[in-house]
């Protein structure tokens, strides 16, 4: 009996209300043993004033009395126990019904069911319902939470796989055909497999930032960062880049900008990854601006190019990881596509939001994230 009290709320519940029903009838039982006696006496004396009582009979009038009134309580209080404990059982199993249907939903969580869901009461707004609505509704938004972690595990370990198989592909059919002699050993092949070589060694770079990102395992050094000090890094990093394929890069500062406050190296690494990406999508003869402005106590830095643009579908999954608009330009310029996903991942640590905006396919595409001032 203990062990199934200690394993079943329903039964602790049931044992509560039962509790409250001994105490009940027992704070009854004695009230009436206490106070009949003075009762009957007024009332009787009151009685004998008008009608007159035979000396002696208050005894035995008093006794009966007493027997008939707790003969009525044993009958009152013993149907009033039965039917309170067969109440007190269906509320329970009522009460306990939801917390029985969770606990059986997250062994099935944990068996790897994610697409488990628990009822929750229709047709009630959040703050219509109980607390135990309120757990089923988070049960279920957890759930949810869980199933979008494992099909994201998943989809990311599809697209490593992906993305380390080509490069590796390209180097053992370049290695393959050396061996054959199908290719020459010339410069041009060995430079070949290094950029492939190169591009592997990127991409594996990228994930490990990825993960620290993700998983905040990296500290800031915050300190006022002046905007120029970054559009400085960013053009002697990217600048021969820009010459290169051809492409003008454009630097729009206020004079009176004041400077950010966070990390430096981040926020340079931010903005290379969003010039970078802006270059890598914008054919020869486009422009990348790159602009900065106050907006109240944050910076907001604006990266906008004249590229091929973000059509309105995509938009809200450009910062996911290895997601790419245009796919075969992507694998084209070797990026990664887990670039904004870091950038996005480095502002929200130093508090502040990037987003994206675009009118569409051939149109360009404006990135831009705020950050907080320096005091």
């Amino acid at each position: 009996m203990l062990s199934r009290l200690r394993r079943h709320l329903a039964w602790k519940l049931f044992l509560s209300y039962l509790i409250v029903i001994v105490v009940g009838v027992t704070v009854l039982a004695t009230a009436a043993e206490l106070s009949v006696p003075s009762a009957f006496d007024r009332h009787l004396a009151a009685m004998s004033a008008m009608m007159g009582v035979v000396p002696g009979m208050n005894t035995d009038l008093l006794a009966g009395f007493r027997a008939a009134l707790n003969e009525s309580l044993a009958v009152a209080a013993g149907a009033a126990a039965v039917v309170a404990g067969i109440v007190s059982l269906l509320i329970s199993r009522q009460v306990v019904a939801p917390v029985n249907e969770m606990q059986r939903a997250s062994q099935r969580i944990a068996g790897g069911d994610y697409d488990e869901r628990v009822n929750v009461p229709a047709g009630l707004a959040r703050g219509e319902l109980d607390e135990l609505g309120e757990l089923a509704l988070n049960f279920n938004q957890m759930a949810s939470r869980l199933e979008q972690v494992e099909s994201m595990r998943r989809q990311l370990i599809g697209d490593v796989a992906h993305e380390l198989r080509t490069p590796l592909t390209a180097i053992k059919g370049t290695m393959e055909a050396l061996i054959d002699d199908v290719l020459p050993s010339d410069k041009e092949t060995f430079q070949q497999v290094y950029r492939e070589a190169d591009r592997l060694q990127r991409l594996v770079s990228d994930l490990q930032e990825l993960s620290r990102v993700e998983a905040r395992a990296y500290p800031l050094d915050r300190r006022p960062v002046p905007v120029a000090s970054l559009m400085t890094t960013l053009v002697s990093r990217l600048g021969r880049q820009f010459e290169e394929k051809g492409v003008s890069l454009r630097t729009d500062l206020p004079a009176d900008l004041p400077p950010l406050l966070g990390d430096e190296d981040r926020l340079g690494q931010v903005l290379l990854n969003l010039v970078g990406n802006a270059l890598q999508y914008t054919p020869a003869g486009g422009i990348v601006a790159v602009s900065a402005r106050r907006n109240g106590k944050e910076v907001q830095i604006a990266v906008a190019d004249t590229g091929i643009g973000i059509a309105a579908e995509h938009l809200p999954h450009v910062f996911d990881r290895f997601y790419r608009v245009d796919k075969s330009r992507s694998r084209a310029a070797g990026g990664s596509g887990i670039g904004l996903t870091i950038a996005r991942h480095l502002v929200e640590a130093h508090g502040g939001t990037l987003h994206v905006e675009s009118s569409g396919p051939d149109k360009g595409s404006t990135f831009t994230f705020s950050l907080p001032m320096a005091p």
